[in-house]
């Protein structure tokens, strides 16, 4: 995290928290979510327009990435100076990018180990990683096909509907009440 963002934290502890107006997709790419974009529906599984207006601003993303994090509820947020914002989530909290050599990133650029490959009833691919759980990149499931093929990694067969729970993570976080 931040130094400048543990400080604002510290001189402004009592911040509310933001729902809703934040998204990453599928792909790894971050979403702007304004009223009107909301009120179209949910962030997952909705209609293209309710996902918001895709971020391209590379310091604020770089920003976003480095103080992005979950609570013990399994609710992920980005730490914008004293304000929590929740991210909805498209798939996962995590998007994986498999290079040539096998190695793997996250989405937000941090170099992590495969430690198991899942793949759900639609035939999405997923690891479970030293940072996390989350989904191979499209892009990527070529090369992790490749590893798959020659004994590097075994996929394993699950319900897409039980990944949430079993990895602790929320789609659409909620506030506390």
């Amino acid at each position: 995290m931040d130094d400048i963002v543990k400080l604002a934290m510290a001189k402004w502890p009592n911040v509310p928290d933001c729902f809703g107006w934040l998204g990453l997709d599928a792909r790894g790419n971050w979403y702007m979510r304004d009223d009107r974009t909301q009120a179209l529906g949910p962030f997952a599984g909705g209609l293209l327009a309710a996902k918001g207006s895709r971020l391209q601003h590379e310091k604020l993303i770089a920003f976003i990435e480095r103080n992005y994090t979950a609570d013990d509820q399994g609710r992920w947020f980005f730490q914008n100076g004293p304000q929590r914002v929740y991210v909805e989530l498209e798939v996962a909290p995590w998007v994986w990018r498999v290079q040539s050599d096998f190695s793997v990133q996250a989405h937000t650029g941090q170099a992590t180990d495969c430690l198991a490959c899942l793949m759900d009833e639609h035939g999405w691919l997923y690891m479970e990683t030293s940072l996390g759980f989350g989904l191979v990149h499209t892009l990527d499931v070529g090369v992790a096909a490749l590893a798959l093929e020659t004994g590097i990694w075994e996929a394993h067969a699950v319900q897409r509907s039980d990944l949430a729970k079993r990895y602790g993570y929320m789609l659409s976080p909620v506030k506390n009440e």
